[in-house]
C-alpha cells in the first residue's frame, strides 16, 4: 500500500496544487476587478474595524492570486501550501462565526459578498469546501515535492 501512494505522491502534489492553487488564483482574480466590494464582503462579517477589514478587502485577492500562482508553478510549496491551508481556517472560522451569530451574508469568497437573505446563505458547504482545501494545503506541507514544479 505504501508503495502505491510512493508511486503515485508526486502526482497527487501535482494536482493538489493545481486544485488549491486554482482556487485561490481564481477566487483573487474574480475579486481583484472590484476591491470595494472585496473590502465590503469583509466588513459584512462584522469581526473587523473598519480600516482594517478594509485592508484586507484591498490586500487579500492579490495574497490569493500571488499564492495560486506560486502552487500552481511549484515555488516554495511547502511554505505556500502552509499560507493556503492557514487562509481557509480563517475562512471557515470566519464563516462559521457569521453563522452562529446569524449573519445573512455571502461569503464573499469568489467575488460578490455582502449581505444576502438568509435562505441564501450556503455556510455549510462553504466550511466543506474550505476544510477540504485546507487539508490540500496540510497534505502539501507533508508532500511538497511533486511532479511539473519550479522546486526541484
Amino acid at each position: 500500500m505504501l508503495d502505491k501512494f510512493n508511486k503515485y505522491q508526486p502526482w497527487l502534489t501535482l494536482l493538489a496544487r493545481i486544485i488549491l492553487g486554482g482556487v485561490l488564483l481564481v477566487a483573487g482574480g474574480l475579486k481583484v476587478g472590484n476591491l470595494q466590494k472585496s473590502a465590503m464582503a469583509v466588513r459584512a462579517y462584522e469581526l473587523l474595524p473598519i480600516p482594517i477589514a478594509n485592508f484586507l478587502g484591498y490586500t487579500l485577492p492579490w495574497i490569493e492570486i500571488g499564492v495560486g500562482l506560486l502552487l500552481i508553478l511549484g515555488v516554495a510549496v511547502k511554505i505556500n501550501g502552509v499560507i493556503g491551508a492557514f487562509t481557509m481556517l480563517v475562512f471557515i472560522v470566519a464563516i462559521a462565526q457569521a453563522w452562529a451569530r446569524g449573519l445573512s451574508i455571502d461569503c464573499g469568497c469568489f467575488g460578490g459578498g455582502g449581505s444576502v437573505d438568509p435562505e441564501d446563505t450556503k455556510y455549510l458547504s462553504e466550511i466543506i469546501r474550505d476544510l477540504g482545501l485546507l487539508l490540500l494545503g496540510i497534505y502539501l506541507y507533508y508532500y511538497p515535492k511533486g511532479r511539473i514544479a519550479l522546486d526541484k
